[in-house]
């Protein structure tokens, strides 16, 4: 049972009632007997709430960013009709809007209005349907685990209470704003795998027909056997292979869970807490969008010191989608990146030979003393690429030189950047290719990589 506003008003004029008309104790006694008796009448009268049945539905999953709605079925199964306040309680991060009713709308709510809680009237064996606006703002599973339901009595002095379960999980994903990126990097692989074929055979491309020799064809490229078959008389017509890039190759995106996932880096245009891992999974989803248009195959694996998440052997039509799940609840961990671990597992997972593009920081302190002394045991069975996504603010930090503050500033900086290309350099020595882009760069930045790689032959 609860008091509402209207019993404290009433217990207030009954307060001056007594002091102005009579003695206290008998004046005492009228007012809480009129109260009680109101406060009595009221809960009894009032609809019964432990009767009420509650039934989801609506948006299961949404984007980082975007609108869901979740509809809220409340039944009155009793004979005498429920007036109440309804509140569909979900965590703060899930971005409650407010519930929007359904008609008929009654005297204590206005249907058009949105509003955390809402006043409803359930005729007995009728149902009323809320619904919730979420605008989450976090990713990962957002969760309603309750209903609060008062029910009013006719004079409006006590209700009702009750706390009911009614479960329901919205699953937030990553909002992959790399998308916009997609439709120019798929004409580019058109053009790669349909109109310019190779005329040098590199590791992972495969045959595709013959053609005369023109001026400028590699002579690597000819095909003598061919071109003996096409003499007449003493004239030859020279002939040269070409060779297409091959399909159904194998990719691993491995994603660095660890402390240095955390780092804060300005990702405010992609509306996330401005981590590097959000950064680095909107990279991943253009890459795996990308390299399944491709052909080929996609996988995930993310760790730190143990696997915590993994995609492996999807359908192609249902890998980027498994991704994004896999990805939608994944958070840092504030643990150092168990390197030999993380090399033993990509080569358990990886036996043939595949394209391993590794998201990590690249912080000189934790890859030289993690990474760098395993790096060649991946690079001697794969591809090895290393994306890693630099900090904005060390950009601008470098450009300032007004002030003495801003000049330390910028010496330490460069002081960074410096160490960063010195990793890459060794990186390279290891014949690791390195894309080191800021937020904005970082997606486009290895979809193109991935494209070199098509495009040379080397996968």
């Amino acid at each position: 049972m609860a008091l509402t506003w209207r019993a404290g008003a009433l217990a207030a004029l009954g307060a001056v009632f007594v002091g102005l008309v009579l003695p206290s104790w008998i004046g005492i006694a009228v007012v809480v007997a009129v109260i009680a008796v109101g406060v009595a009448v009221d809960v009894v009268l009032a609809g019964p709430v432990r009767t009420l049945t509650f039934a989801r539905s609506g948006d299961t999953t949404v984007r980082l960013g975007a609108t869901a709605r979740v509809r809220l079925v409340v039944t009155n199964p009793s004979a005498r009709p429920v007036r109440a306040l309804i509140r569909d309680a979900w965590p703060p991060s899930a971005g409650l809007r407010g519930t929007a009713g359904s008609p008929p709308a009654n005297r204590l709510a206005d249907p058009t209005i949105v509003q955390p809680r809402h006043a409803v009237t359930i005729p007995a064996g009728e149902r009323r349907r809320i619904e919730s606006v979420l605008v989450p703002t976090r990713r990962g599973d957002r969760q309603a685990e309750h209903v609060s339901v008062r029910s009013f009595g006719p004079l409006g002095l006590a209700a009702r209470q009750r706390t009911m379960q009614s479960p329901w999980r919205v699953r937030v994903l990553p909002p992959f704003l790399s998308r916009r990126h997609l439709p120019s990097r798929l004409a580019r692989l058109r053009e790669l795998d349909g109109r310019t074929s190779l005329l040098v055979r590199g590791q992972g491309t495969e045959f595709d027909s013959l053609r005369d020799y023109t001026v400028g064809d590699d002579i690597r490229s000819i095909d003598w056997r061919a071109t003996a078959r096409r003499h007449i008389g003493d004239h030859y017509d020279v002939v040269v292979r070409t060779w297409r890039p091959e399909r159904d190759r194998s990719i691993l995106i491995v994603l660095d869970t660890s402390r240095t996932a955390a780092g804060r880096i300005g990702t405010e245009d992609l509306g996330t807490d401005g981590v590097r891992l959000d950064a680095a999974l909107d990279a991943a989803l253009l890459l795996t969008a990308l390299a399944l248009r491709a052909g080929d195959r996609v996988d995930l694996l993310a760790y730190d010191r143990r696997i915590r998440t993994a995609v492996t052997r999807a359908p192609a039509s249902q890998t980027l989608a498994q991704v994004t799940d896999a990805m939608a609840t994944l958070e840092p961990e504030l643990v150092e990146l168990d390197a030999r671990g993380l090399v033993t597992t990509v080569l358990n997972r990886a036996p043939q030979r595949s394209l391993v593009v590794l998201l990590t920081s690249l912080d000189s302190a934790p890859m030289a003393e993690g990474l760098l002394p395993v790096i060649n045991r991946l690079t001697t069975r794969h591809e090895v690429v290393v994306a890693s996504v630099a900090d904005p603010r060390i950009e601008q930090m470098a450009q300032g030189r007004t002030t003495a503050t801003a000049i330390y500033e910028a010496a330490s900086a460069e002081r960074a950047r410096a160490e960063r290309r010195h990793v890459a350099d060794l990186l390279a020595k290891h014949r690791v290719r390195v894309v080191d882009q800021p937020p904005a760069l970082i997606a486009p930045a290895l979809a193109d990589a991935y494209l070199a790689l098509k495009a040379a032959g080397r996968l």
